[in-house]
């Protein structure tokens, strides 16, 4: 531990606390606490969904994984950026013309289904936790590194802080705190790059002349094939790269803190290209770290990978510089796990509690306070999981819970908006199957059983690293026999109402 790091992890803290503190006097209603009182910018919300969305898997697990598997990391990368494509020309405008809180409020304006709000609570709440344990694994490693703190302490006080910015400060307070880490992110992610770029004479091939002999792989480091030698583990992670970031929650409801579609789309268009920006300096963090760390160091088990950006700027910079990007590190997983748990409280609070349990019947403050109260049991469980999680790489877990996402949301979202025959049964049916097939198979591969390594001792049922390229398509089927089988509920008129609203706005609904 060194004085910089203590310097830069207190102005962290100190900083969004503060952010906190002044969000908190301006959270008094469920509008202000799930959706900012949908007074952001298209600016301000493309930085927060940024913020939110380049988590420690992107900065600390993607990086660890171009050092470890070269190109094959890279595809992280390029499957997160081009998601967004599915998300402005299918999801964005239509989510938030239908929606007020949650995805269970853009579903249920064509199907006003108490069992199926439940159901896709259920399923946000799970997605939610899956990615939360991600980022409080590389927070924990993080922490451990910088502030000899034991692991299992570091994830707690990252868990009581992010509990904290939800409990008090609501969407406003995770919103700047997002955007500001966007900011931050971007510049400490430059600055590496260009020092990178700067030890090789500012020559990308001398890079890769050297990054080719600078490994026990050698030149097939430059090439796929090192961490996915099955084609179809490959194909799998694209699709749930691609299709997942369609259905995270934590995502889509960031369309709910703005007033229009117009507003809609620009958030859409500064975050593809703030991300973009991002995740092509990646690939220079990763080489960087195959340049100037041993191999050894890279691959320590102990820490999956996650820890190279650190060392990687104490590499090149010194103590000063790792202290700076570990605190941006810190910051990013502060900003994600916020977004998070507030995801998972708004689907308990509004969905299970005020629709269901009190039917509508609750008051503003009930409301709020039971947000309150999920956000600490949310984060609580995320807290334990995490703990059992240390040695698995965050990026792979991120691509697990894309693929959850993909397989449970994505079916739901995309058969309500566009088939006309599509039934509540139907949506019941497809969420069920996505959530339940997908969640089996990441249990019964590689990433959780295995003779030495796995959580689970034994060997693995399923033989792919991750599901999407089977689940996604049962989430599908299920969706669709469901309809078959419940052809009777159709409602047409309910087809064409949504139909309307999702691409005008026009007659939105009241679902507070």
């Amino acid at each position: 531990m060194n004085i910089s790091t203590v310097i830069f992890f207190l102005a962290l803290i100190i900083g969004t606390l503060a952010i906190t503190y002044s969000a908190a006097k301006r959270t008094a209603t469920p509008n202000d606490f799930y959706a900012a009182g949908n007074q952001l910018t298209g600016l301000q919300n493309g930085l927060a969904i940024a913020g939110d969305y380049m988590s420690a898997a992107s900065f600390l697990g993607i990086t660890g994984a171009i050092a470890m598997y070269g190109f094959d990391g890279f595809f992280y990368s390029i499957g997160f950026l081009v998601s967004y494509l599915v998300i402005l020309f299918i999801v964005a405008e239509p989510v938030h013309n239908l929606g007020k809180y949650t995805i269970a409020d853009s579903m249920t304006v064509r199907f006003d289904s108490k069992l199926l709000r439940g159901v896709i609570a259920l399923t946000t709440i799970t997605i939610t936790v899956f990615y939360m344990i991600a980022q409080l694994v590389g927070a924990g490693a993080l922490v451990h590194l910088l502030l000899d703190l034991d692991y299992t302490t570091a994830v707690c006080v990252v868990g009581v802080l992010m509990t904290t910015f939800v409990l008090f400060g609501g969407m406003i307070a995770t919103s700047w705190v997002q955007i500001i880490k966007a900011i931050l992110l971007l510049s400490g992610t430059l600055i590496v790059c260009l020092i990178v770029l700067s030890r090789f004479h500012w020559n990308i091939y001398q890079m890769f002349e050297f990054v080719s002999t600078a490994t026990p792989l050698g030149k097939r480091i430059l090439y796929p094939g090192n961490q996915f030698a099955n084609p179809l583990d490959t194909i799998s992670l694209h699709l749930a790269l691609i299709l997942g970031t369609a259905g995270l929650p934590h995502i889509l409801v960031r369309f709910f803190t703005v007033k229009d579609a117009v507003t809609t789309r620009r958030s859409v268009f500064t975050v593809t290209w703030v991300i973009s920006a991002f995740y092509v300096m990646t690939f220079f963090l990763g080489f960087g770290a195959i340049s100037f760390l041993s191999w050894d160091l890279i691959s320590d088990s102990d820490y999956g990978g996650n820890l190279t950006v650190p060392m990687l700027a104490k590499a090149l910079g010194g103590d000063f510089l790792m202290a700076y990007i570990s605190a941006v590190a810190f910051a990013t997983i502060l900003a994600v796990v916020s977004g998070l748990v507030l995801s998972a409280s708004s689907a308990f609070a509004h969905d299970f509690y005020s629709r269901i349990i009190r039917k509508g019947r609750a008051s503003e403050k009930e409301q709020v306070h039971a947000a309150k109260w999920s956000s600490l049991g949310v984060g609580v469980i995320s807290i334990l999981l995490a703990i059992g999680a240390q040695k698995m790489n965050v990026a792979i877990l991120v691509a697990l819970t894309f693929a959850v996402a993909a397989s449970a949301n994505l079916p739901l979202i995309v058969f309500t908006l566009f088939w006309r025959k599509f039934t509540t049964g139907g949506a019941i049916s497809g969420v069920l199957t996505g959530l339940i097939s997908s969640i089996v198979l990441v249990i019964i591969s590689p990433n959780v059983m295995h003779p030495v390594h796995g959580m689970i001792r034994a060997e693995a049922l399923f033989p792919l690293a991750n599901p999407g390229i089977v689940s996604i398509p049962l989430g599908f089927l299920g969706a669709y026999i469901g309809t078959l089988c419940t052809s009777r509920q159709t409602d047409h008129k309910a087809f064409e109402a949504m139909l309307v609203q999702a691409h005008t706005g026009i007659h939105r609904k009241d679902q507070g």
